[in-house]
Order: C-alpha cells, then sequence, then structure tokens
C-alpha cells in the first residue's frame, strides 16, 4: 500500500511571502511522523492544509492517493488535536468524546466511548467538565475525542505545549504508546527537538516554508545534511567550521596527550546538570565549546588549561 499522506510542491503565499515553499512529503500508513522546525518555519500552515482549514495557492494534498485540495475540513478523514485542547467546557469528558460521533450518526456510540476512555487511562472521570481535569487529564479528552473517530490521519498542533516539564515528559511517552495500540497514522506539528526526536518513526526538519532533511531521528540527529539541521536539532560546538555535538566532545589537562582531533583552551566554566557537568572552553582560537563530563569525574575549575578533543567518525562537516 501507498503512503496515507502525499504533500506535492505544497505552497501557501500570504501578500506575496511564501509561508510553505514548495513542500513535498510522504506519510507512511500507520506512522509516527512529525514536522519540527522553529517559529513561523510553515509547520503549522502546512498541517492547516492537510486539515482543510487552508487552501493551498498551488500543490496538492492527497490522501489514500486521492487529491483532497477541494474537500472541506468535515469531509477529509483526519482529525486534529489543538494546542489549546478546544474542549466544550460545558460538556463532560464524556460528552465532550461522544460529540464527533452523535455528529456523524455512528453507531454502538457507548461501546466505542467507553472504550477509547479506558484507552487513554480516564476511567472514571467521564463525568467531570473540563475545569475539573487537569492539564494532562484535558489532552487526553482531546485525544480520545478525536481518536474515536478513527481518522486516516491524526494532526496534532504543538500538543504539549501547555503543560509542565514533568507532565510533557510524561506524556511523550504516552502519546507514543497510543499511536502503536490505535496503529492511526500521527502527524505532529512540534517546535521541540526533544518532542520530535523522542516520538517520531520519521521526521521533517522545516526551515523557511521549506524541507532540509527528512530521516529517521538516529539518522537526521547524527548525520544532518545541513548547518541548519544539526543546530536546530541540538547543541554543537563548531571547531574550525567542523561541527562536534557536546557529548561527543572530551576534554583532558593540557599536559595529558591525546591522539586525533584536538584544539587547546582555557576553561571558563561549568555547570551541574545533576547526570553530568558541562564544562564550557575558551579554545586559542577565541572560539567557545561545551563538553559534557560524567559527574563523578575530577572537576575542572576556571581558569585550567585544558585539550578539547573528539573522534573524526563524529565530526560533521558541511560545504
Amino acid at each position: 500500500m501507498g503512503p496515507i499522506l502525499e504533500l506535492r510542491d505544497l505552497v501557501k503565499e500570504y501578500r506575496g511571502l511564501h509561508a510553505v515553499d514548495g513542500i513535498s512529503l510522504s506519510v507512511p500508513r500507520g506512522s509516527f511522523f512529525s514536522l519540527v522546525g522553529p517559529s513561523g518555519c510553515g509547520k503549522t500552515t502546512t498541517l492547516r492544509m492537510v486539515a482543510g482549514f487552508e487552501q493551498p495557492t498551488s500543490g496538492d494534498v492527497l490522501l489514500n492517493g486521492e487529491i483532497v485540495n477541494e474537500r472541506r475540513p468535515y469531509e477529509r478523514n483526519v482529525s486534529t488535536v489543538f494546542q489549546s485542547y478546544a474542549l466544550f467546557p460545558h460538556l463532560t469528558a464524556r460528552q465532550n468524546v461522544e460529540f464527533g460521533l452523535r455528529r456523524h450518526g455512528a453507531s454502538d456510540i457507548d461501546r466505542k466511548v467507553r472504550e477509547i476512555l479506558a484507552l487513554v487511562d480516564l476511567t472514571g472521570k467521564e463525568s467531570r467538565r473540563p475545569a475539573q481535569l487537569s492539564g494532562g487529564e484535558r489532552q487526553r479528552v482531546a485525544l480520545a475525542r478525536s481518536l474515536v473517530l478513527e481518522p486516516d490521519v491524526l494532526l496534532l498542533d504543538e500538543p504539549l505545549a501547555a503543560l509542565d516539564p514533568k507532565l510533557r515528559k510524561q506524556m511523550r511517552v504516552e502519546l507514543k504508546a497510543m499511536q502503536r495500540r490505535t496503529g492511526i497514522t500521527f502527524l505532529l506539528v512540534t517546535h521541540d527537538q526533544v518532542e520530535a526526536l523522542s516520538m517520531s518513526d520519521q521526521l521533517a526538519v522545516v526551515n523557511k516554508g521549506k524541507i532540509e532533511q527528512v530521516g529517521s531521528p538516529e539518522d537526521v540527529y547524527l548525520r544532518p545534511s545541513t548547518r541548519f539541521v544539526a543546530g536546530f536539532l541540538g547543541a554543537v560546538n563548531w571547531i574550525g567550521g567542523v561541527g562536534i555535538r557536546p557529548e561527543a566532545t572530551r576534554i583532558t589537562r593540557a599536559q595529558e596527550t591525546c591522539s586525533g582531533p584536538h584544539a587547546a583552551g582555557v576553561v571558563a566554566s561549568s555547570v551541574f546538570l545533576g547526570d553530568c557537568v558541562e564544562v564550557f572552553t575558551r579554545l586559542d582560537s577565541g572560539e567557545e565549546v561545551v563538553a559534557q563530563v560524567p559527574r563523578g569525574a575530577a572537576a575542572f575549575r576556571v581558569g585550567d588549561a585544558v585539550r578539547i578533543n573528539w573522534d573524526a567518525a563524529e565530526e560533521m562537516r558541511f560545504p
């Protein structure tokens, strides 16, 4: 079977400016796919064109191989979970979830709602209104309301943005598990690199309305095709135009010998992060780099003369 969703040379102009500038993409059926990029890069506009809330200036959106440009949102078998959740405040969790089913004249509503509420771990809270639920529970209601409709593609627009850091981490795990259990294709839009890397089967990095790279999280992180992708998906030390991730950057005393590429410098500061210590070094070239040192390693102090070294295989080079 072909991809469940295709975008072909998709363009969206606003007052002569290209918010989306020729995006082409294939989303595999049953996958967790992410569009990741900075604010204003065009990823949310792309999602809105898939949902039918925006019309392309040119190009096509295909669902199951059929062009759906002219179909209204309710005529496309997709469902959207918004950042604000968009729940009806006067309805209970159950009533919010069953709203779409009743509107579509679905059968066996009680069973479907009961099963989806169990899937999102809301059994026992069916009669609570949104104001009586936590942020994570409100998000689960929004997810249940969309998933119960069994869409071809579930569109997720920055769904974790309103949650606190601990809950965001928990919900990343839960979202991935939900996608696996349901088998529904998820298309996530996020500016959060950790979300995209931790949940996605594949991701596309978007910059200024264009896709810079598509691949698995591991491929895109370890083998970025552009300097932008390298820097957006994680911290990078730039040493003489070569990129090295902080976790691949080693630091030793100046008097210690080291093989392979290296550079001399002086420790400028350090930060304890719990699982590691980040040591900031100013190189003799004037460049500043950071190395991640194990928590129990010997301490480096401000002013210590050091060598920064790394494996050549870890280098990221770009034209």
